[in-house]
């Protein structure tokens, strides 16, 4: 069964809360003081934790130097456990189980039917574990157990199940020469991979990085964002019980400036696919680069526009524009965080996006209905606050919002801002939080260009019932994804990165195999060959 999109499971999940809504809509003042008093006394997670360790040659194990850092309760700011801090000799240790896992282990040389049958096996795990999984994710992650449970988890287990898939529907050509050779292609493994994942979807980038990589007989050493290591963690565990051979994955917390670093810069690693910021993006780039020159896949910030044409039907759009932005509490790389809305009908979709912004429901994210929970640390919260302030001080119009919500936790309100100029930090800067920048525009030829004048390529969504106007617009815009009326439509098929500095290398899809294979020519002569 296809994942369902994330712009249906929200619609659903609100649809089935009218009583919430209507509630929060009446007595807007008193929801708000009745949620914020509600986070002084966060919801106990229904989950242990059990996994704090390394993960190295399939055994869970303390880093060589002993040293612990602590994951923390974004809704809190409070230790949920103590994690074993990674540094370059754990790196070491997990690259030589990777290589001695890939150069002398069973997965590469298991047919691609039985690796196939690994992979399906975890995704049944998962099914089963979604409970667990989703509920570790909300607490190490601040978002909504909803969406976890409905959107993220199942499709961990959809693109396991569509990368099983492909296993055995890898192979290489027969390819003509112009003379009496036979020739031929042959798609291998390219060895140990490095991946480095981010905190703002911890289970869904692990499938997109550890799925095609081992469906494809590579073994892995995988970094998870020091903010949110507890899923991989759990995730690896259930891997091991799929069937999953030690060495084949191992997993190292830590930071980036050391596990991280490390990783990138190992000689012995033979690919690097990162998924975060730009900055970092290219730290890990030029390390790469400077130790074996391995090839390496970016997938990195955005600062994508939302077009809204007069012809658009406005009340979809301004709950599709409310999606783009505020959902996962706006810390999403592909965020529709430009909002441009035509002149004619800026008024109106701006009275309602205000509205809509005002409505939303913010909280507890283990609370049913909460539609936004915690930004994740204090960091990510004070740079969101700067952004609002730099907003205000630059003559845009806040219209909502703009603090912090409740005493404790990283809870920002939703914020609205309007009148806002191309050359204001706020619409320039990937925000990464819950802050909506809207912008009006004139004609098709001025919104192209605006669009496209950010150092950024990674999404973008058009509102429009002109057929011409879409077409015009797709093929215009500069970025890897666009969406047509609708916004947030991943599957596991989609292929997804970026143009620019979003980054290169594509997730998902057909593209991402591509990344972990070698394409070698094999050429041998034929003696007095029948036909040619």
């Amino acid at each position: 069964m296809a994942t369902p999109r994330i712009s249906s499971i929200i619609s659903r999940s609100l649809s089935l809360l009218p009583s919430i809504v209507v509630s929060h809509v009446k007595r807007n003042i008193s929801s708000l003081r009745t949620a914020a008093a509600a986070l002084e006394n966060p919801i106990t997670p229904p989950v242990r934790i059990n996994h704090t360790q390394l993960l190295i040659n399939g055994k869970f194990v303390d880093s060589a130097s002993g040293k612990t850092f602590p994951t923390l309760d974004p809704r809190t700011s409070e230790v949920i456990a103590n994690v074993a801090e990674g540094d370059a000799e754990d790196i070491n240790r997990a690259v030589a189980a990777a290589r001695k896992a890939f150069d002398e282990g069973p997965w590469p040389k298991m047919t691609a039917h039985e690796r196939s049958r690994v992979l399906l096996r975890f995704a049944d795990l998962v099914d089963k574990h979604l409970d667990e999984l989703a509920a570790l994710e909300t607490w190490n992650n601040g978002k909504p157990y909803e969406h976890a449970a409905k959107i993220d988890v199942p499709g961990v287990a959809r693109l396991f199940r569509y990368y099983a898939g492909w296993a055995d529907k890898i192979h290489g050509l027969t390819v003509p020469a112009d003379g009496p050779y036979n020739v031929q292609t042959l798609h291998e493994p390219i060895g140990v991979a490095g991946q480095i994942i981010p905190w703002n979807f911890p289970l869904a980038m692990l499938a997109w990085k550890i799925a095609p990589a081992i469906v494809t007989g590579n073994t892995v050493v995988l970094k998870p964002a020091e903010q949110t290591p507890l899923t991989a963690l759990y995730a690896a565990k259930l891997l091991h019980e799929a069937g999953l051979p030690p060495g084949v994955l191992n997993i190292v917390p830590g930071y980036g400036p050391t596990a991280g670093a490390a990783l990138a810069s190992h000689m012995d690693v033979d690919k690097i696919a990162f998924t975060g910021s730009t900055d970092t993006g290219k730290i890990v780039q030029e390390l790469a680069a400077k130790s074996n020159l391995k090839p390496v896949t970016l997938e990195l910030g955005g600062k994508s526009p939302f077009i809204v044409f007069e012809d658009a039907n406005i009340d979809m759009a301004v709950e599709q524009a409310h999606m783009a932005l505020f959902f996962n509490q706006g810390q999403c790389c592909a965020a529709g965080s430009r909002t441009f809305v035509h002149e004619r009908v800026y008024d109106e979709f701006l009275e309602k996006a205000k509205a809509r912004a005002q409505r939303r429901t913010i909280g507890d994210p283990f609370q049913k209905g909460i539609e936004q929970g915690p930004q994740i640390d204090s960091e990510q919260f004070e740079k969101i606050i700067r952004y609002i302030k730099s907003g205000i001080e630059s003559n845009a119009t806040l219209e909502c919002g703009g603090d912090r919500f409740g005493s404790k936790g990283y809870y920002i309100q939703p914020t609205v801002f309007s009148n806002v100029k191309d050359d204001m930090l706020i619409a320039q800067d990937e925000i990464f939080g819950p802050v909506q920048t809207i912008l009006k525009f004139k004609d098709v030829d001025e919104v192209i260009k605006r669009a496209n004048t950010t150092r950024y390529g990674l999404a973008a969504g058009v509102f429009t019932k002109n057929i011409d106007t879409a077409n015009t617009l797709t093929r215009a815009l500069r970025v890897g994804t666009v969406w047509v009326n609708c916004y947030y439509v991943f599957d596991a098929t989609i292929p997804f990165g970026g143009y620019k500095m979003s980054g290169y290398g594509r997730e998902k899809g057909i593209y991402n195999l591509h990344h972990y294979l070698q394409v070698k020519a094999v050429v041998t002569p034929l003696e007095n060959p029948a036909w040619l």
